[in-house]
Order: C-alpha cells, then sequence, then structure tokens
C-alpha cells in the first residue's frame, strides 16, 4: 500500500519525528523513571499514566515512520481553472439546497468538520478536476450518492498551514 503524499507532508513529518525522538522521548522516559520512583507500581497511578503516554509517543512515531516509508510524492497539476490539491472550492449541494466550502488534502490531513476533505474521500475523487458551473455526482456508496455543483474555486497551495493529523 502507498500514501499519496505531498513533499510538505513528508516533509512535516520527519520535523514531528524528529522533535517525537529528540526533544519528547527522553521527557517521557525521565517522567516514567521519576513515577516509577513513587512506590508500588501496582497502586501507582502517575507511573502508569507515564508509562501510557510513553507508549503513545513510540505509537506516533511508528506510523510516521511506516508514512513516510511507503510514500508517493504527489504534485498538484491542475490548471488554473479546475479544482486541484489544497484548492478551497465552494460547492452547491443540490439535494440539501446548501452552499458549503471545503479544502481538498491529503490523507494526512484531513478534517471534515473543519472542512479540509481528503482527496480519497468520495467528494475530494468528485471534486478534483472540475470547473465552475460544472455539476457532478459524488456516490458515497453503491447504493447512494447526490449531485453537487461547483460554484467557485480558490487556488491555493500547500504551505504547511494546514496541521497534520493527529490520530
Amino acid at each position: 500500500m502507498h500514501n499519496e503524499l505531498t513533499q510538505k507532508d513528508i516533509q512535516m513529518m520527519k520535523e514531528e519525528l524528529d522533535y517525537r525522538r529528540i526533544t519528547l522521548r527522553p521527557q517521557l522516559l525521565e517522567a516514567v523513571k521519576e513515577a516509577r520512583s513513587f512506590g508500588d507500581l501496582s497502586e501507582n497511578f502517575e507511573y502508569k499514566a507515564a508509562k501510557q503516554e510513553k507508549n503513545r509517543n513510540e505509537g506516533r512515531i511508528r506510523f510516521l515512520e511506516n508514512m513516510i516509508k511507503t510514500a508517493v510524492v504527489v504534485a498538484d497539476h491542475s490548471s488554473a481553472d479546475t479544482v486541484g490539491l489544497y484548492d478551497k472550492v465552494t460547492v452547491y449541494l443540490e439535494e440539501d439546497d446548501e452552499t458549503e466550502t471545503y479544502q481538498v488534502v491529503t490523507t494526512m490531513r484531513q478534517d471534515a468538520l473543519h472542512g479540509l476533505i481528503s482527496k480519497e474521500s468520495p467528494v475530494g475523487k468528485a471534486l478534483l478536476g472540475r470547473k465552475v458551473g460544472e455539476r457532478f455526482y459524488i456516490q458515497v456508496n453503491p447504493s447512494y450518492g447526490y449531485y453537487a455543483v461547483v460554484k467557485a474555486i480558490e487556488k491555493e497551495q500547500d504551505d504547511g498551514s494546514v496541521p497534520l493529523n493527529s490520530y
């Protein structure tokens, strides 16, 4: 399996890895040692919490390493009048009679609650390559889909302002 990520995604993941390895890991190991010194480990909440936080950090390190190792670098090659990666798009949803604004991002930065949709999501897939005024169909699952219309496209670049997902 390959993860389609931008060069900026990979750079941000490497920066997070460095922070987690060089700064956070020693701090968490010290917290575990300190909590262990409090005595009886079977009833030592501080020890359990410190150990849990250390393990979360190690899990995130493994996750980021795997994402980088399996990454395929993608870039936006969309024209000025079509929807591309990191563009903000205003869409009219016919079924709901509502207008929504989305930004098409990579999976590592998606956050649907804040309008950041993955290019692999049904909406993201359907949006890429569309033009203003174009009506298109979003296939959600085999038995459901809906129509939408592109109302506006605001061309954006991957400047790193969209943060990585934490988990």
